[in-house]
Order: structure tokens, then C-alpha cells, then sequence
């Protein structure tokens, strides 16, 4: 079974920087499988913010667009989102999603998930 492992969060100040990883534990790859970040805000719900299909298209909510940036290694081991120009609404957990069949919004229904990793952003 695939178990995803985020790393990467942590606190920044507003214009900062971070990036997130995913990983694929236990020798598992995601090479056939859509994968997609999700952020979620105090007290808000979980929302999807960036996307990879398996043929590589990606796709981002309005939100991110231009400062968030989704991307794989080659050995599809590894899921990467590079965030720059962060701002506190950006403040919340963040968790990978895989799945092989939902790709795009459907991702809401991913099979596999991480457990999260918080990221805050300070004025």
C-alpha cells in the first residue's frame, strides 16, 4: 500500500519562502498515480491547491497561481511543492494526496493521503 510522508513545513515570514515534500515510502513510486497538494486553513476546509496529472499536466487554484509551484524527481519517489511569496493566508496544514484512478478536483476522493505538515506564515 502507498504511504505518502510530508515534510518541509515550517514558519516564515510574509514573502518567504519554503518547500514541501511527499515522499513514497517503502520502495513505492507514484509514476501511475495523479498527485495533488491540499491546504487547509484554520478552521476552513481542506482545498486543493495544486495538481499533477500522470502524463505531468499540472493545474492550480487561482489562489497559488504564479507563486506555488508543483513538480516530481525523476524517480517518482518524491513530490515536491515549491512556495514562494508566502502570505499568512497560506498559514495551515498542507497534505499530499495520490491516487490512481482520481485525478484533478476528483482528488478530494484520494485513496492515499499524508498525515500533514503545518506551515505558518507571520505578517
Amino acid at each position: 500500500q502507498l504511504q505518502l510522508v510530508e515534510s518541509g513545513g515550517g514558519s516564515v515570514q510574509s514573502g518567504g519562502s519554503l518547500r514541501l515534500s511527499c515522499a513514497a515510502r517503502s520502495g513505492f513510486t507514484f509514476g501511475r498515480h495523479c498527485m495533488g497538494w491540499f491546504h487547509q486553513g484554520p478552521g476552513k476546509d481542506r482545498e486543493l491547491v495544486a495538481a499533477v496529472d500522470v502524463d505531468g499536466s499540472t493545474g492550480y487554484a487561482d489562489s497559488v497561481k504564479g507563486r506555488f509551484t508543483i513538480s516530481q524527481d525523476n524517480a517518482k519517489t518524491t513530490l515536491y511543492l515549491q512556495m514562494n511569496n508566502l502570505q499568512p493566508d497560506d498559514t495551515g496544514v498542507y497534505f499530499c494526496a495520490a491516487d490512481r484512478l482520481r485525478c484533478g478536483s476528483s482528488l478530494y476522493g484520494a485513496t492515499f493521503w499524508g498525515q500533514g505538515t503545518q506551515v505558518t506564515v507571520s505578517p
